[in-house]
């Protein structure tokens, strides 16, 4: 599998409109975090050589950095990952609209890829003939930062392939600010001959009126360590490498250990079957995976008795799995998971210790940094979502007011216990009935009076 990179012609075309490309500095680090994404590269695939002849070997791997990358993913978004607006019309039409668009279910899914990339995105894609607007996620170097300072990133292209009429084309996605908002401005090049083309129906220039992006970049919420400035972000396992590694050199050696170990089975000549080729008669040859080998020194008077030898060795696993534990262990530590968060089950596979993570404060404080910067980058799509939902789509919303992004976090914590603590502190007067399902349901202060009246009702009967 190769990683997608961003053609010439179109650095050229960033380039000659008078923007730098920040994807150069980056591209080696995003390279070498994609080939531990994949376990591609010298370290699982090397020459060994052996008696003056060279065999390709090929190291066994867990993927131990797509774990990672896959864990972290899981551990911040599902389908219960809400976008609370300061008005309940937006909520409801953005829960119904990312309902419909399977937006949670594919955002994992660009989550497992920046935070193993180093940076991903967002980003508006609008059909003003068929009325339809979708939400495009693009990773690693395929973002492309126009603009930037300390704040953030504030003008971005977006470049990916597409298949046209059966033509491959390259096309870029400008997302530019204007004096009048936000212009998705589209370019398209033959993949073939890279001669820039137009395409009917593929409008150059957009106007959306959003005053804030159109897009929205999703990075782990770490800063970048590898290149300073930098646009982009760095993934969980930068500082890691080694340790993902390990990780696979102990699996290996565990499998190794195992494959070594099979008994084998030595006969001599006299109990090997042979057959003709032409006009030779030949030993059956013994392949690369037999247990079974010939054993060419057994003596001429020997009896068949003595020419069956069998070599069972003993097995080291028990010493081969702590050594994968231990570095199983160190993955979670150097990924912000804490040191106990993966371990080997009792049939030796992996398991992640979800159930103690209430008290692993190493996890905890991850979790809350990286929540810190995907709620702003959700938030930020979210408002340009139902911006363009207005301007673009002509759909009566009303403005959304503050939004606000609620995680749901029962996977580190026992949510039932937290819902029934808070239900007691309204049953004792402590938390107003519609405080509760502000706080559980994501409703505006007003719904939640609506549906929980102050007088009259017993909490217990109407939190639903």
């Amino acid at each position: 599998m190769e990683r997608y990179t961003v053609p010439a012609h179109v650095q050229d075309f960033i380039k000659a409109q008078g923007y730098p490309f920040p994807a150069s500095d980056m591209d080696t680090y995003i390279q070498a975090w994609w080939e531990l994404l994949h376990a591609q590269g010298d370290f699982w695939d090397y020459n060994d050589r052996s008696g003056g002849v060279y065999r390709r070997v090929h190291r066994r791997s867990i993927r131990p950095a797509k774990r990672v990358a896959k864990e972290w993913a899981t551990l911040m978004l599902d389908e219960k990952t809400t976008v609370d607006c300061g008005e309940q019309t937006c909520t409801d039409w953005l829960a119904a609209y990312y309902g419909r668009i399977g937006f949670f279910a594919r955002a994992q899914r660009l989550v497992q890829q920046a935070f193993a990339l180093g940076t991903g995105a967002w980003a508006l894609w609008l059909d003003t003939e068929r009325g339809a607007m979708q939400v495009r996620r693009y990773s690693g170097s395929a973002v492309l930062p126009l603009s930037w300072d300390d704040d953030g990133v504030s003008e971005c292209a977006f470049a990916s392939q597409a298949s046209v009429g059966g033509k491959m084309v390259d096309q870029v996605q400008m997302h530019l600010r204007r004096d009048d908002g936000y212009h998705i401005v589209s370019h398209l090049w033959d993949a073939r001959t890279g001669h820039e083309i137009e395409i009917e129906g593929v409008a150059e220039d957009l106007p959306t009126g959003c005053p804030t992006p159109t897009f929205a970049i999703v990075t782990p919420g770490t800063d970048n360590t590898c290149v300073e400035l930098s646009p982009y972000g760095e993934s969980v396992y930068a500082d890691a490498i080694d340790t993902l590694q390990s990780v696979d050199l102990c699996y290996d050696a565990v499998m190794n250990e195992v494959d070594l170990s099979k008994m084998r089975v030595f006969i001599s000549d006299l109990l090997i079957d042979y057959q003709r080729d032409g006009e030779q008669v030949v030993a059956i040859p013994f392949g690369r995976d037999n247990v079974v080998f010939r054993n060419v020194a057994t003596g001429a008077n020997s009896s068949v008795k003595d020419s069956i030898e069998v070599s069972a060795p003993s097995m080291r696993t028990a010493e081969q799995l702590q050594a994968y534990r231990a570095a199983l262990q160190s993955m979670g530590d150097a990924c912000g998971f804490g040191l106990h968060y993966f371990d080997i089950d009792q049939t030796g596979g992996i398991r992640t210790a979800t159930e103690v993570s209430s008290d692993n404060s190493q996890l905890m404080r991850s979790i809350a940094t990286h929540e810190n910067a995907l709620g702003a980058s959700l938030a930020q799509i979210s408002r340009a979502v139902l911006h363009c939902a207005r301007s673009v789509l002509n759909i009566s919303l009303p403005a959304e007011g503050d939004l606000r992004v609620i995680f749901d976090d029962s996977i580190i914590q026992d949510t039932q216990a937290l819902k029934q603590q808070d239900m007691a502190e309204v049953t004792a007067g402590v938390m107003s009935p519609w405080e509760y399902r502000v706080k559980w349901y994501g409703e505006d202060e007003t719904t939640a009076r609506e549906r929980v009246p102050e007088q009259g009702i017993e909490p217990s009967m109407s939190l639903g």
